[in-house]
């Protein structure tokens, strides 16, 4: 959303994109009926707009990224369950 309005959207319009833009990728992922990496090789045009978005994304490493991130919330929920087990005690 934010890289839409950077890009000259309005707020409603970058809002609507982005939230459309995962909506599509997470139901064709559902109900493709393949792995996520062959949807992705499909619609990946060399030399197009989705490669040099993912070849960015790469270079940032949103993957390590996201992973860290998981990481994180998954140790955040056990120290939460620990905090909560201990009131009930």
């Amino acid at each position: 959303q934010e890289a839409a309005r950077e890009l000259g959207f309005d707020a409603a319009t970058a809002r609507r994109l982005a939230l459309e833009t995962f909506a599509g990728s997470v139901q064709l992922a559902k109900h493709g009926g393949e792995d996520p990496s062959v949807l992705r090789a499909r619609v990946t045009s060399k030399g197009g707009t989705t490669e040099r978005a993912l070849s960015a994304m790469d270079a940032g490493g949103l993957a390590a990224i996201v992973v860290r991130a998981a990481r994180a919330a998954a140790a955040r929920s056990r120290e939460l369950g620990d905090e909560l087990g201990k009131d009930e005690a």
